[in-house]
């Protein structure tokens, strides 16, 4: 069980795009805030077809890690958010 607040990593994917990382960010920042530097980490496919991006935020409840993810998992560019 989580204890809230405390810094929750997500790792979102989806198809190689140039603007994929900002997207993600634009979405996390709408939830969380601005996030720190360093919070935002990418890695491409060996192929470049996909893109992982990774967000480390400080969660303040359920329900705002519900909320993100409804909205990241509902994005057309997001294959899978974890």
């Amino acid at each position: 069980m989580l204890e809230f607040p405390c810094d929750f990593p997500i790792k979102v994917m989806g198809k190689y795009a140039d603007d994929f990382e900002a997207l993600v960010t634009e979405i996390a920042e709408r939830h969380v805030g601005a996030l720190p530097a360093g919070a935002v980490s990418s890695r491409p496919s060996s192929n470049r077809r996909f893109v992982a991006v990774t967000i480390v935020i400080r969660a303040q409840s359920k329900r705002q890690l519900d909320e993100l993810y409804l909205e990241l998992t509902s994005t057309e560019q997001v294959l899978m958010a974890l």
